[in-house]
């Protein structure tokens, strides 16, 4: 009885930053978008991160849990969720597992949020004034989503999203950013899994052009650029470099990258 206590006291008080961080990143989330809106996202960033944790646990691989990140400000109310991998990967197959669930389970809860998010959106003459008005880029999948549903907007009109819709295009856009073929993101997880060191000529093409795009397109992308010329080139090697992975993943990796394409935006706000 004495060790299980102990065990379970211990538990707590590992667990004890993750709970508060995750509590305060739903007060956060709820102070900027209403509650429908926190439920919707909290979902989407917990299950991206829990489908890192269990891969990791799958292939013993030490990790933390998911450490939320609160941010009190629009428009999104949280930086998002990370956890650390404190371990060795064994082999390209469980890096490539690790790297790929994140993505892939919270695609699965960001699409049923964008279409029950868009069922309950409003569709509204655009303001005169637009000064208060936050357009937001489409991915070509909320795009596709958005035309199945209400068709082709009348001139002058537009969708005013309901929370739960918006939690879904930033789940979109946390899978897009996630899904970058550069360095220790998941994409880079993905490409080194699937070209080994290689997969630095990808690194550095794809940082290069995400710094055109901040440059030219989008300078708030910048901060996330510089963080990227700073870290991106950074990625561990798995014990087993040599064993390669079978067919099955390396099509899933195809599909992952056409995932990225259809979610990344350019410009995400339109100020």
């Amino acid at each position: 009885m004495a060790i299980e206590e102990f065990t379970v006291a211990n538990f707590f008080s590992k667990a004890r930053i993750h709970v508060l961080l995750f509590i305060a990143t739903f007060l956060t989330t709820y102070y900027v978008n209403g509650p429908w809106y926190s439920v919707a996202i909290m979902t989407i960033l917990l299950s991206h991160e829990l489908g890192h944790f269990l891969m990791c646990r799958k292939y013993h691989v030490d990790a933390t849990m998911p450490y939320f990140l609160p941010l009190p400000f629009p428009p999104f109310g949280t930086f998002g969720a990370v956890i650390k991998m404190k371990g060795v990967i064994p082999h390209k197959k469980a890096l490539f597992d690790i790297g790929a669930s994140g993505p892939l389970i919270g695609l699965l809860f960001s699409i049923p949020a964008i279409i029950i998010g868009l069922l309950l959106s409003d569709v509204r003459p655009m303001p005169s004034d637009d000064s208060f008005y936050l357009g937001l880029g489409e991915p070509i999948l909320f795009s596709f989503i958005t035309k199945l549903i209400f068709g082709t907007l009348p001139q002058g009109m537009d969708i005013y999203l309901h929370p739960i819709a918006f939690a879904g295009w930033a789940g979109l856009f946390v899978t897009a950013l996630n899904l970058l073929p550069i360095g220790q993101l998941d994409g880079g997880h993905v490409m080194y899994a699937l070209l080994g060191k290689k997969s630095d000529i990808v690194y550095r093409i794809g940082i290069f052009l995400f710094c055109v795009i901040a440059i030219l397109l989008y300078p708030g992308w910048m901060v996330f650029a510089i963080l990227l010329l700073l870290f991106g080139f950074r990625h561990p090697a798995p014990v087993d470099e040599v064993t390669p992975l079978d067919f099955r993943r390396k099509v899933l990796g195809i599909i992952l990258f056409i995932i990225f394409l259809l979610s990344f935006t350019p410009v995400p706000l339109k100020l």
